[in-house]
């Protein structure tokens, strides 16, 4: 694969993020707060080929600084050396979705077994009757594998 600089989208397409996207490692969704402050919370996620799409009840108090301020930021990371770190820069969307957001349904079944994601969203129909679907569009990518890709501050 030719050498695809930081910042670019085509790092999507690199193996390293093909295999963070579709692993069972919760993204962390970094936002800033009503008061100014930095949040960063672990969340599902579902990849779709072009956008990261999450999913929260309607009552989530993140929702509230999201629709104040939409740049976010994302991060897929493994735990195992050498490590390989996913970041994603974007502005998010919300919209109310009634009932399950089928992209969190998909993101269930990643996470768990299908039987065990079919008993989760039942248990969830009887607690919630809407959920926000939360998408964001990649805008910037950074890769980090550590093996070819490192961060700036010790490439070379």
């Amino acid at each position: 694969m030719n050498r695809v600089d930081q910042g670019s989208l085509d790092l999507l397409h690199h193996p390293a993020s093909q295999e963070l996207l579709r692993s069972k490692i919760p993204a962390r969704l970094a936002y800033v707060w009503l008061d100014g402050t930095p949040r960063v919370i672990p969340i599902w996620f579902h990849w779709n080929g072009r956008e990261i799409v999450m999913a929260t009840p309607p009552r989530a108090p993140k929702l509230k600084a999201l629709k104040r301020n939409p740049k976010v930021s994302l991060t897929i990371d493994d735990n195992i050396f050498p490590h390989k770190v996913l970041l994603i820069r974007g502005t998010s969307r919300l919209e109310d979705v009634a009932g399950i957001v089928p992209e969190y349904a998909a993101a269930a079944e990643r996470y768990f077994t299908p039987e065990q994601a079919q008993g989760w969203l039942q248990n969830l129909r009887s607690v919630i009757s809407s959920m926000v679907r939360i998408t964001v569009t990649p805008e910037w990518v950074g890769l980090l594998d550590f093996e070819t890709r490192f961060p700036s501050a010790l490439a070379s």
